[in-house]
Order: structure tokens, then C-alpha cells, then sequence
């Protein structure tokens, strides 16, 4: 039976304060759910229906936090999708501590990047081609957003985060920084370094004036046809791929 305690706990969690405050965070839907349970994360709560224990038996019958099944229209009551009908986990959040940012890596930094969406998506992208850091600027989204949580498909879990003044960050590293500007160096002309930072700028103003002064490579995706600009996570992706493949 689920408490009218662990409801209340559960709502309050759609807000950032309360997350902050309580340390937690929720994930919903199958996929996410699955990723999150055989991650390095405390899992406290799981609330799942007849049809995901159907297809997860062991994953239910192993998990050892509290956990309640429930009806569909329970959890979407609860969280934010209204398509989810398998399943929802509660998880602590980890702490945010100093990334270590050592030679011969690539490294995601995110300057101002608000927008929940691209969040998740830039980080489900890094888990595509590799990336296991990103430094995020304080005014970047809330990593547990359950928007972020949700556009990154479980990548979440596999990557480190460091919420931190990237510009106190990026002198201290002491790596090479690559940034996307309109005027940089075209991706198709650009050769030989593709280790150390990757830095993307805010949706609508891009990099800050106070760290596109730290960058040591401006990078450019040229364009072909009428559109003006790319979304910040189509960017990162293109980006992505042309440092991974010199990289190789």
C-alpha cells in the first residue's frame, strides 16, 4: 500500500528546492527505471506495475528498498508522463564533487545550457560517444529535472557531473578548450588536437564573453542551407563526432 507520506514525498520532488532540500530525485518510465536499478545509485523506492514485474521479475523480486505495486493511473498521477504505465524508482542524489580532468580525455562543459531538454539530450550524447565527464555552470538546468532525467534515457547514470564557475574551472584544468562559435575554424578544416574541453554555449547567446577569453580552439559547424543557427544539442552532437573521430 503506498503511504499518503510517500505521495506527498513524491510531489514534492517535481520541485528543484525540494530536491535540493531532500537530497532525491525520481525516474520514470521502464527504460529509465532499468538503467537507474543497475546503476552505482541508492535506489530507496520503487513503485511498478503488474506489466513491468511481467517483464523485470528479478529486477522486482531483487530490489531491497521499498517497493509497491501499483496501478498505472497511480503513477501517472504521481510523476510527469502520462504515457508511463510501468513503472517509477525514487534515488538519492549523488554529491557534487570535484571532476578530475586529466590529459588525453574529452571533456563536456555546458555554459547557461536551461533548457531541460537539451540537457538530457547533450547528456545522452555524451554517453554515445564516450564522454564520462561534464562540468555544468550553476545556471545550467537541475541534472534530476525529471525532464533532463527523462531525455537522457539512463545516461545519466553513467556519467560524472560537477555543477561549478567554469571559468575558475577551465584556468585550473589546464587542458586545451575547444568552443563553438559561428566565426571558428570550420570542423572540416580543423586537424590534430581533439583532446581536453568541450565547452557549448547558452541556447540564445551562446559562450559568455568571460570564457570564450579561455578558449583555446573556436570550432564552427558551417552551414549549407538558409537556416541560421543549430539547436545547442544538434551542436553538440556534430561536435562530438568530428573530436571522436580524430581520436581515434
Amino acid at each position: 500500500m503506498l503511504s499518503k507520506n510517500t505521495v506527498k514525498f513524491i510531489k514534492s520532488l517535481h520541485q528543484k528546492k525540494f530536491r535540493r532540500q531532500e537530497q532525491a530525485f525520481f525516474v520514470e518510465g521502464a527504460k529509465n527505471v532499468t538503467e537507474l536499478l543497475r546503476s552505482d545509485y541508492t535506489c530507496t523506492h520503487l513503485l511498478y506495475t503488474d506489466k513491468f514485474a511481467a517483464s523485470w521479475p528479478d529486477m522486482v523480486a531483487g530490489f531491497s528498498g521499498d517497493k509497491v505495486n501499483v496501478l498505472p493511473t497511480v503513477l501517472k498521477s504521481l510523476g510527469t508522463f502520462s504515457s508511463n504505465d510501468q513503472a517509477m524508482a525514487l534515488a538519492i542524489s549523488k554529491p557534487n564533487l570535484p571532476i578530475q580532468v586529466v590529459p588525453g580525455e574529452l571533456v563536456l562543459a555546458l555554459d547557461d545550457i536551461r533548457d531541460p531538454g537539451n540537457l538530457g539530450t547533450i547528456i545522452r550524447i555524451a554517453d554515445w560517444y564516450g564522454i564520462k565527464k561534464m562540468l555544468l555552470s550553476p545556471e545550467t538546468a537541475d541534472l534530476y529535472n525529471p525532464k533532463v532525467v527523462h531525455a537522457s534515457m539512463g545516461s545519466f547514470t553513467r556519467l560524472e557531473f560537477e555543477y561549478v564557475a567554469l571559468s575558475e574551472k577551465l584556468q585550473e584544468v589546464g587542458v586545451p578548450v575547444f568552443g563553438a562559435f559561428l566565426e571558428g575554424l570550420s570542423i572540416h578544416a580543423h586537424q590534430g588536437q581533439a583532446d581536453g574541453i568541450l565547452l557549448m554555449g547558452n541556447e540564445s547567446h551562446g559562450i559568455s564573453s568571460e570564457l570564450e577569453k579561455l578558449v583555446s580552439q573556436k570550432l564552427t559547424i558551417p552551414a549549407f542551407g538558409g537556416a541560421e543557427s543549430l539547436n545547442v544539442a544538434v551542436a553538440t552532437a556534430v561536435l562530438c563526432d568530428h573530436l571522436r573521430r580524430l581520436r581515434r
